[in-house]
Order: structure tokens, then sequence, then C-alpha cells
């Protein structure tokens, strides 16, 4: 996330006992905690999954269940995943969210 980015509307309340972990989006690094979604990551660190393709603004996901098709990101590695259900792993590198 770069140095400009606005911290996420989410707060952590209480955590202990669990590892932080890095990932990389685009050119920026984020910090989560090992267990967290990639949605929780990315929501956590101010990021958005895509924009609207109906002109309304940044998405974030919608059923946040694995059920729908609103949290698809991709990862450098070729592989598309839903952001709600894949567990953000230390090092993982998803492609820049436009």
């Amino acid at each position: 996330m770069s140095e400009t980015a606005q911290a996420g509307r989410f707060r952590r309340l209480a955590e202990s006992g669990r590892r932080r972990i890095q990932l990389t989006v685009g050119d920026g690094r984020i910090e989560a905690m090992e267990g967290d979604s990639l949605l929780t990551a990315l929501l956590l660190a101010g990021q958005h999954l895509r924009q609207s393709e109906f002109g309304d603004g940044p998405r974030a996901g919608f059923c946040l269940m694995g059920a729908c098709q609103d949290c698809w990101v991709s990862l450098c590695d070729g592989r598309r995943v839903r952001a709600c259900t894949t567990p953000a792993e230390d090092g993982m590198v998803l492609e820049a969210i436009p």
C-alpha cells in the first residue's frame, strides 16, 4: 500500500497470538494476520477489490461467503480466487487492484 493511501474503514478490536504476515498488492505491501482472508487483509489496508462495472465506484465484496462473483482478485501466478474465502498467506502477491 502506498504511503499516500488512506487507512481502511475497518479496525481490529482485539488480537492476540496470531502472527503478522506481509502481502504484495501491485507495487505496494500490506500487512495481515495469519488466518485472515484476502478480503479482510485488503479491506483493513484500505484497499478495494475492483471498480463497479455500473459506474458507482469501488467494490468491496458483496455476500462475503463465496456465493456471489463480486470479490474475485488475480494473483500474480495467474490464478483468480475469491478474496472472501481465500486465506491470506505470507508472501502472497496479488496483481494491482484498479
